[in-house]
């Protein structure tokens, strides 16, 4: 199959490739915001040109290495992390280090970039983002649904729940790797989300919400969710401050907000898994 995301120059070097369009129904249009590509990738360590993109493209990384380049900035990614690519540029470049299995979900709509935005993502800055196991599973789910619906609007209603699961997942909405949470793994997750992230719970804190041994909830919570406890926490609350540096509050008030009274150790996790500092963060969304 001719890729949408590359250039014709190079696949010769895509194996176990897929990709589809989809059309959608009257009802998707009319919500504004609709999955209108999808697929997914093995590549080669080697660099690519992507095409001009005409609307915005989610890229995955599942495994594997890789830069992405555009506008003299270089984004380094790893396993389980994505990014945004930015529209109608002829000079994004994709330069993978080792074997990399990727997917993309391009979005359309008017409003499409408020969907972006809601899921973390900066329209016109080169920002390299978390993605959830449970994110990872739904971005499979849809590739494969659109692959199999190729140019129609058969599975348009099936798309649009997978689409709003990403951003309920993304959310700290209780999404599982399979179907739903269980009830004990699920009163944690609701439990940190009403908490909006402010403490700093513990394993064996968490583990008492859910009335189980820590060993037993770790890996169960690792099971379902796909994240250790304290990582999904940490995720949760990196996604917070993210909201709330757009509320015009400060780096430290943020910082106190999500548990982190040092502003240092709050600015040093941030940038870590962001990738930007808080304070570039800040001035970003403020220009947009």
């Amino acid at each position: 199959m001719n890729m949408n995301l590359f250039k014709t120059d190079a696949n010769e070097t895509l194996s176990v490739s897929a990709e589809g369009t989809h059309t959608p129904n009257h009802l998707s249009e009319q919500s504004g915001v609709w999955i209108s590509t999808a697929g997914k990738a093995l590549l080669k360590p080697g660099k690519r040109h992507l095409k001009p993109l005409k609307s915005w493209a989610y890229l995955i990384l599942e495994t594997g290495e890789t830069r992405v380049s555009w506008g003299g900035e270089n984004i380094a990614l790893s396993d389980g992390e994505g990014i945004l690519l930015p529209l109608e540029r002829e000079d994004v470049t994709l330069d993978c280090v080792t074997d990399c299995h990727l997917m993309w979900i391009c979005f359309s709509g008017k409003l499409a970039p408020s969907f972006l935005k809601r899921m973390g993502a900066l329209l016109n800055v080169p920002m390299r983002q978390s993605v959830l196991p449970s994110q990872i599973y739904l971005s499979r789910q849809i590739v494969q649904v659109i692959v199999r619906h190729d140019s129609t609007s058969d599975a348009s209603f099936h798309l649009q729940q997978l689409m709003w699961g990403l951003l309920a997942s993304h959310s700290g909405q209780p999404v599982a790797m399979d179907a739903m949470l269980s009830h004990e793994i699920a009163k944690v997750v609701d439990s940190l989300r009403a908490d909006q992230y402010r403490s700093n719970y513990s394993l064996q804190d968490m583990a008492n919400i859910s009335r189980m041994p820590m060993e037993t909830f770790r890996k169960r919570f690792v099971a379902e969710v796909g994240l250790p406890p304290l990582n999904y926490l940490l995720y949760c609350k990196m996604e917070q401050a993210k909201a709330l540096l757009e509320e015009h509050l400060s780096v430290k008030q943020v910082g106190m907000r999500v548990g982190m009274a040092d502003p240092y150790h709050f600015s040093k996790q941030f940038k870590k898994i962001v990738g930007l500092s808080p304070s570039a963060y800040k001035k970003q969304t403020e220009r947009e």
